[in-house]
């Protein structure tokens, strides 16, 4: 993904994570492919995160999910969240 292409998330999976970036100016366009930890994510930041996000779409992310990878990027994140707010019938509109 290119930053001139439109994010596949929500607006509260943005601010979710906008939130929990330190290291990412408000001015600066979040696309799929950079690096979370670049932006400032540590471990205890992906705590936060996670629970942020399970909190806001009223999900649990799997046990399989909690590796690195999961976390490395806001597109693998998203890939791993829109099916499980889809699954319980939450709007994951774009």
């Amino acid at each position: 993904m290119t930053a001139q292409q439109h994010a596949p998330w929500d607006e509260r999976f943005e601010q979710i994570l906008r939130n929990n970036l330190k290291d990412l100016a408000a001015s600066v366009p979040l696309v799929a492919d950079v690096s979370l930890p670049d932006l400032g994510l540590n471990s205890v930041q992906t705590v936060s995160l996670l629970m942020e996000l399970e909190e806001t779409y009223e999900i649990n992310l799997p046990e399989e999910a909690m590796v690195y990878r999961t976390f490395s990027t806001p597109g693998t994140l998203w890939q791993v969240i829109a099916p499980l707010v889809t699954q319980h019938g939450k709007d994951v509109g774009q």
